[in-house]
């Protein structure tokens, strides 16, 4: 009887222990989740793009001459600035000074026997077909004065526009001829910065948008512009579009070929702001958990955007008014109770 009554006893414990398991296994039995949340809402919104980009003078040549001729003398020193049509070098031009003399003289000879001519076809005493004649050699005369005269022109090298000159190459007696390097002109009192740009925000560049550039070469120093160009091509490998900026440069500081960190400030617009702490990270996938009206958590699969001092843009997955955990995601699993240990109204600012 003992025996019997002892084994009744076990039999219940064991019962009510299973129903204590039970309990604990189904969700009815789970303590909410204290967590901190808030209602996601449109922002002003105004981010950045970074890109490389590569500096490029305004307007930039190599001063070549024109002839083959010997250099008589130099007008410049490496690194001068120099204004438009200043002479660089002056070419040895004697077969051409003497050229011209003779052609002048041929001229005025020609041009005198026209005039007498002309008094006399006034006067009937010659036929008009010998003053037309002298007419056409006096031109031409004149023409062969005009071409020396260009020929020297072209033995005195100028500046093409103002600009800062690079290293000289040539020297006094030196033979040059045509495509010899003198020197590098550049003008660089404003400067060009070309920089590629995802295709995918082609609708948001336009002329006028905000930049600003960063250089190693001065890294307590901000280079501000302004995009001039955007790129009628768009790069089929890259599937980017090159941007150019306009950047004021005074005091020459950017140089042709140098390497700018660019950051392009787009329209400010309206967006979906959370903090950055509210989003899950699993691989790659990005989830945040939002608030159902029975007081749980539900995963939502969002799509971030740009990000910035602590905030990331939503372009997915939830909606201006709904209300998702900031703090605690890490106690959560989709179906959990939640409870707010202060919710906040309004979207961080």
């Amino acid at each position: 009887m003992t025996r019997t009554l002892l084994a009744l006893a076990f039999t219940c414990l064991l019962v009510a222990c299973g129903k204590d398991v039970a309990s604990q296994g189904d969700g009815k039995g789970d303590r909410p989740v204290t967590v901190t949340t808030q209602v996601v809402r449109p922002q002003s919104w105004s981010d950045s793009v970074q890109a490389l980009g590569t500096v490029h003078a305004r307007e930039s040549v190599t001063v070549t001459a024109k002839v083959s001729e010997t250099v008589q003398q130099v007008h410049f020193q490496s690194g001068d600035i120099v204004a438009k049509g200043a002479p660089l070098v002056t070419l040895s031009g004697q077969a051409q000074q003497a050229a011209l003399v003779e052609a002048k003289a041929e001229a005025e000879e020609a041009d005198r026997l026209y005039r007498r001519q002309n008094e006399l076809a006034a006067q009937q005493l010659i036929a008009r077909s010998a003053l037309d004649t002298q007419r056409a050699a006096r031109d031409t005369a004149n023409a062969r004065v005009a071409q020396i005269r260009a020929q020297l022109g072209d033995r005195v090298i100028r500046a093409p526009f103002a600009g800062v000159l690079g290293i000289r190459r040539v020297s006094p007696g030196s033979l040059v001829t045509p495509g010899t390097a003198i020197a590098t002109l550049d003008d660089t009192a404003r400067v060009y910065v070309d920089f590629p740009v995802p295709e995918t925000m082609l609708a948001q560049l336009a002329p006028g948008l905000r930049v600003s550039g960063h250089s190693e070469a001065y890294p307590d120093r901000r280079f501000d512009g302004v995009v001039s160009t955007i790129d009628a091509r768009i790069d089929e490998a890259t599937r980017s579009v090159t941007v150019r900026a306009d950047f004021p440069n005074p005091d020459r500081a950017l140089r042709p070929g140098m390497l700018l960190e660019i950051a392009l400030q787009r329209p400010e617009r309206q967006a979906l702001l959370v903090p950055e702490i509210a989003i899950v990270q699993v691989g790659t996938d990005s989830f945040v958990y939002r608030v159902t009206s029975e007081g749980t958590a539900e995963r939502a699969d969002v799509d971030v955007g740009a990000r910035r001092d602590g905030l990331a843009e939503i372009t997915r997955g939830v909606k201006a008014g709904e209300r998702i955990v900031v703090d605690g995601t890490v106690k959560l699993r989709p179906g959990s109770k939640v409870v707010d240990s202060g919710a906040k109204g309004a979207a961080a600012k």
